[in-house]
């Protein structure tokens, strides 16, 4: 039998091996841009519950996630846009105590200064609000953690530990929204600002196991990040740490020779804080900590929401503690260093987020709900001081409404963000969600920046931000 030209070429076209068309079939690099908070605080801050927050986990979540919640201050709230990620960062220290005080937990009770709080805590709004005055005063949210730390049963700690977890596992939606596990470490020597975000790669299964390391167990960066080893070894998990914007720490942020709690700065001080630490909270409700105005004369923006009269105390700063709080300074002291210690601890990516004490996730200026519930929208918000910083006073109306994270990653998961994090491909806004990205190299072309796929061509010929260029 004869084959036809026609049937012959189709026996061909079957014959031929199976060609991939797609391009994106075997892509590893991230094409995504996800937006999130990384720094919120709930009720169960001790702080932000003596300050009059009603708001727990539950709204916290729901708001991020764009859903209407009501605030403290009895005002309907929602997002013009969600968030795809959010960390609820409640204090370590005290963990939903306070909640408990007004509630009335027996345990908790025993202490008569402790029981005279819960009297306060459900007595007339005179009553009320004398207590919540006292938690204005770091001297007096010191005394509070302290009573409550030593009143409280580890199995107490736990099941509000647990609750909390419970919450974000409920709310977490991978490829929808996610929720990062985490706490914040609050060490503030002083008055001078050394706080921490803890974020987990990891669901409850795994962080459940260890209750948050708290500052009293703690003060040192170095004892958190000995125990975010601990939590690794013993778990199988992973950690990692983002320091506070530093213009509140009066020189203990980016320390170059002398460490705060003692010791030099040497070459394991600076392995530990690269592997820890990759990134850094650049701004946030309490000021900008990239620039400052003397550190960049010829920048105009260099003093955009500077907060520079001193620490949570009122310590008067110094010129000389400047170069150790901000951002750029901080990138320099870390080639130095690298330049002598052969390590650089501060080669970290910068991001933004809110330090919200209202459960809020709001940086928006026509949404913005301020630090705390005293100072929400409305004719009825405190004027008292938030705090003094020196000579400086601090109202409410000087908050600045900043800032989210930006993060390149495939997906919109834990693990996926965790990774994009750690590996610094992130960087910070002050709220407005404006699309950034570049690469660094030495083989790109100009005919580069008109291809078609900038990040296919970027990740291979060069690097993306937060990588480490490689020799020339």
């Amino acid at each position: 039998m004869k084959t036809t030209p026609l049937l012959a070429t189709v026996l061909v076209l079957f014959a031929l091996p199976a060609v991939s068309y797609s391009p994106y079939l075997d892509e590893k690099f991230p094409r995504r841009l996800f937006w999130g908070d990384t720094h919120l605080h709930s009720s169960l801050s001790a702080d932000a519950f003596g300050l009059g927050v009603t708001l727990g986990p539950e709204q916290a979540l729901r708001f991020a996630a764009g859903q209407e919640v009501t605030s403290s201050g009895g005002l309907r709230a929602q997002l013009a846009r969600p968030l795809d990620f959010v960390v609820l960062a409640d204090h370590a220290e005290s963990l939903g105590l306070m909640e408990r005080v007004k509630q009335g937990e027996p345990e908790l009770l025993q202490d008569p200064e402790v029981k005279r709080w819960h009297e306060l805590l459900n007595g007339s709004p005179q009553q009320v609000h004398s207590i919540l005055r006292k938690f204005l005063s770091r001297k007096g949210r010191q005394d509070a953690f302290s009573r409550l730390g030593k009143a409280a049963s580890p199995e107490l700690e736990h099941s509000i530990w647990d609750a909390s977890l419970d919450s974000a596992e409920r709310h977490n939606k991978p490829g929808q929204f996610t929720t990062l596990l985490g706490y914040e470490w609050t060490s503030a020597p002083g008055g001078s600002n050394l706080h921490r975000v803890v974020i987990f790669r990891d669901g409850a299964d795994r962080v459940g196991r260890l209750l948050p390391f708290s500052s009293a167990q703690g003060d040192r960066p170095e004892q958190l990040w000995e125990h975010l080893q601990f939590y690794e070894d013993s778990t199988g998990g992973r950690a990692l740490a983002i320091p506070h914007n530093g213009n509140l720490s009066n020189g203990l942020m980016f320390p170059s020779a002398e460490r705060f709690g003692g010791g030099r700065v040497d070459a394991q001080y600076a392995s530990l804080r690269a592997r820890w630490e990759p990134v850094y909270e650049a701004t946030q409700i309490k000021g900008d900590g990239e620039a400052h105005p003397l550190l960049s004369p010829d920048d105009e923006f260099a003093d955009y929401e500077t907060w520079d009269a001193g620490n949570f105390e009122g310590e008067p700063k110094t010129n000389d503690m400047l170069p150790h709080e901000y951002a750029r300074s901080a990138l320099r002291l870390g080639l130095e260093l690298q330049a002598r210690l052969k390590v650089n601890p501060y080669q970290f990516g910068m991001i933004g987020s809110t330090d919200s004490h209202t459960a809020l996730s709001a940086v928006q200026e026509n949404n913005f709900f301020g630090k705390h519930s005293g100072v929400e929208p409305g004719p009825d918000r405190w004027q008292h001081l938030v705090g003094k910083a020196g000579e400086k006073v601090v109202r409410g109306w000087e908050q600045a409404s900043s800032g989210y994270a930006a993060v390149w990653a495939r997906q919109n998961t834990r693990e996926a963000l965790w990774d994009a994090i750690k590996r610094k491909e992130v960087y910070a806004t002050t709220g407005s969600r404006m699309t950034v990205r570049f690469f660094g190299g030495w083989d790109f072309t100009s005919a580069d920046a008109g291809h078609p796929d900038i990040a296919r061509t970027g990740y291979s010929r060069g690097v993306p931000m937060g990588g480490t260029l490689p020799g020339r």
